[in-house]
């Protein structure tokens, strides 16, 4: 007879086995895709306080007459200030939902959400740190798993915790995401959100409160947006929803449709009145895409 011990060391080395199979891929898809996204030689390049030269602009009315680059000014009949680059590191906290109904897929093909979340996360990650900001990576619960780090051992040991994560998916939940954030921050949050608008409002009030600067990323399998079935259909939840038989799932479709649509709609809404932005990505999409208009986002609330 297998011992409990016994059987969960079993279990344990299969997971981590599983892990590591995974990890090369992540890694390889995560680094293709942070290489499309052009950041020039420095990712932080936006005005502030620091040494190096970043650019010259006009003079406005509210500037100080100390701000003005003569030796620039004297070139034109314009005045200009010398603006630096912005070198102090800034903090991004990634969440990415993998708890079982993100492992959904309707083509052999195309790869789970969970698997397109994490690589647009770590992705996303290559590209902050390589531009000298920092991660926090927050676990399911929405609260963080380590402190907020930078270099190559915040992208290893956030991609060993995805592998992780994705080899053993989590039990589903609702984050509350109620842990000390800091304020003034920039979060990431990707996920399919498909829970009611209300359940979400409340477990993004957090960010509100503490002025964070949220970027939503709303990942579907496309089949999930259009319900391209036909005839007698069962379908299981992967959260122990339990089942349900459409006797005509053609008939269902624009119902379908309709409400699918609506939730996205009050997903943006939601997202626009704390003034934070919203992107859907499907998994049959090039991630490349949505990960340059994030990243863009994300530089422009941090300017």
């Amino acid at each position: 007879m297998t011992t409990a011990p016994a059987q969960r060391r079993r279990d344990l080395e299969h997971l981590a086995e599983s892990a590591a199979a995974r990890l090369p891929g992540l890694l390889v898809a995560a680094h293709r895709i942070a290489a499309t996204v052009t950041l020039g030689s420095h990712g932080r390049r936006r005005p502030g306080m620091g040494e190096s030269f970043w650019q010259f602009r006009p003079y406005a009315p509210d500037d100080t007459p100390q701000a003005i680059d003569w030796r620039q000014s004297a070139k034109s009949d314009a005045l200009f200030i010398r603006e630096r680059e912005w070198t102090a590191a800034q903090t991004v906290a990634l969440w990415c939902d993998l708890s079982p109904s993100m492992h959904f897929r309707s083509q052999k093909n195309w790869p789970t959400k969970a698997e397109r979340a994490a690589v647009l996360a770590l992705a996303l990650g290559i590209i902050l740190i390589e531009g000298g900001e920092k991660i926090l990576r927050l676990a399911a619960d929405g609260t963080p798993i380590m402190a907020a780090t930078a270099g190559r051992l915040a992208l290893s040991q956030m991609a060993d915790r995805l592998a992780r994560d994705l080899a053993e998916p989590g039990n589903a939940g609702n984050p509350a995401f109620n842990s000390a954030l800091p304020r003034h921050g920039t979060t990431v949050l990707i996920g399919d959100f498909l829970q009611p608008l209300d359940r979400l409002a409340s477990a993004l009030a957090a960010f509100a409160e503490r002025n964070q600067s949220v970027h939503l990323v709303q990942v579907l399998d496309p089949a999930e947006e259009t319900l391209p079935f036909s005839g007698r259909v069962r379908f299981e939840g992967m959260e122990n929803e339990g089942g349900l038989v459409i006797d005509r799932t053609e008939a269902a479709r624009t119902d379908y449709v309709e409400r699918i649509t609506a939730h996205r709609d009050g997903l943006r809404a939601l997202a626009a009145a704390h003034g934070w932005s919203f992107a859907a990505h499907h998994t049959d999409m090039p991630a490349n895409l949505t990960l340059v208009a994030l990243h863009r986002a994300i530089g422009e609330r941090q300017r």
